[in-house]
């Protein structure tokens, strides 16, 4: 247990340990887990085109300056603090040079209109000469519907709003989380600033693809994995697209794979379930009830299954695993009650290592149960032979308290620090 808190992997009950060297299926999570939990841009979409870089021109200049100015990150002791999302565009235009304080001087905000679920939309207002801009972010969806044009073209007949809206969905059918940016100008500042009098008349910038990427010691845990005869499992209540997705990155699954989605789980019978867990890697949409039938199909089929989660609802299935994680940082006193084991880092990486130091102490076990057995068993056999053989007693307690303490139990106890056989997660 002292060597598994030394890998992350805190251990609440310790028979665990065994359980954790014969596991065959590891169902995890995905945010925060597998993934940093942290947005990043990593695509843009300017003038009809993809970029991994912000590009140059008259709109990735404008897209640059919304991406830093349209949010409410603020700066405390030197660092960048807001909403994920928010912090991710800031930061990714920052990088392109667009540093938000400096156009803050140049372009002071005088208003805004906040962000609700209803429109989707973000607006803030600029003043810029005699004038006001205004930048907007939000849904695709919701943004095109409104932009008569593309900012710096020559006139608004290419502009298809259509086109970019399916290169948007298809972004997302990537595992994207996609916005889209516009702006206008206004001759001064309305009298009343709301999003009918604001979100109108707008000239489209661009779009931004954002993911939460996967972690990077991630993909080697999930080969890891697969080497040892482990199959992983993705478990996440996210998108289908956005889970298979990083699914793809980290090698669980290949292309062509499909998600099943909870929705679908809902639909199918007992049998029918036993055989969906049989093919499939990763689940999406999934309720934390619906985990629990997830492991109740996998142990079915005679798998040793370990099972991670965070929240109250998860704590029957941490439970009913043959083994619980709980994430120690994100995770609720429920659920760290109901598991075996507690990542004191919330990382897939952790419960690998732990299942490599599981192998390795199980190993050790068996290799001390075969030398006392072995010894043991001569002394047995010395012992029964020597009278039919009309020899003396050939051991006085005194020889066998020896070898059992010295002979045996000295190089026992030196099979506990004995390292991993190389080939312990083949």
């Amino acid at each position: 247990a002292s060597l598994l808190t030394r890998h992350k992997a805190l251990i609440r009950n310790l028979p665990a340990v065994e359980t954790l060297g014969s596991v065959t299926c590891i169902c995890s999570d995905k945010t925060g887990t597998l993934t940093q939990n942290r947005m990043t841009v990593e695509l843009f979409h300017v003038s009809g085109e993809r970029h991994q870089q912000m590009p140059t021109g008259d709109a990735a200049t404008e897209l640059g300056r919304a991406m830093a100015l349209n949010n409410d990150v603020t700066r405390e002791g030197g660092v960048l603090v807001g909403e994920p999302t928010e912090l991710a565009l800031c930061e990714a235009a920052q990088q392109a040079g667009y540093k938000p304080e400096a156009l803050l001087a140049d372009l002071p905000r005088t208003g805004a209109v906040p962000f609700d679920s209803e429109r989707k939309l973000m607006s803030t207002l600029h003043r810029q000469g005699e004038g006001l801009v205004v930048y907007v972010k939000g849904a695709p969806e919701r943004l095109l519907p409104l932009c008569l044009g593309v900012w710096g073209a020559a006139d608004d007949v290419g502009f298809a709003p259509d086109t970019v809206l399916a290169e948007a969905e298809q972004l997302a059918a990537q595992g994207y989380r996609v916005l889209a940016f516009a702006r206008r100008e206004l001759a001064g500042q309305p009298a009343m600033i709301d999003a009918p009098g604001v979100e109108q008349q707008l000239q489209f910038l661009g779009l931004v693809a954002l993911i939460d990427p996967p972690r990077e010691e991630a993909p080697q845990a999930v080969a890891d994995c697969l080497t040892a005869g482990i199959k992983p499992l993705m478990i996440t209540g996210d998108h289908p697209g956005t889970a298979l997705a990083i699914a793809l990155r980290l090698g669980i699954c290949k292309e062509g794979s499909v998600p099943v989605s909870g929705q679908e789980l809902a639909t199918l019978s007992d049998r029918e379930l036993e055989v969906a867990v049989a093919g499939t890697r990763v689940f999406a949409r999934v309720t934390p009830e619906q985990k629990l039938d997830i492991v109740k199909a996998l142990q079915q089929q005679g798998e040793f299954v370990a099972m991670t989660g965070d929240g109250v609802n998860d704590a029957p299935a941490l439970k009913r695993a043959n083994i619980g994680i709980a994430m120690g940082q994100k995770g609720t006193d429920v659920a760290r009650e109901a598991a075996e084991m507690v990542l004191l880092a919330d990382n897939v990486a952790t419960i690998v290592s732990a299942v490599r130091e599981g192998r390795s102490i199980f190993d050790n076990i068996r290799k001390f149960i075969k030398d006392t057995m072995s010894s043991n068993s001569g002394e047995i056999w010395t012992l029964l032979l020597a009278p039919f053989m009309g020899l003396p007693i050939p051991l006085l307690p005194i020889h066998i308290l020896w070898i059992n303490l010295i002979t045996d139990g000295l190089p026992g106890l030196a099979f506990s620090a004995e390292p991993a056989e190389p080939g312990i997660m083949n």
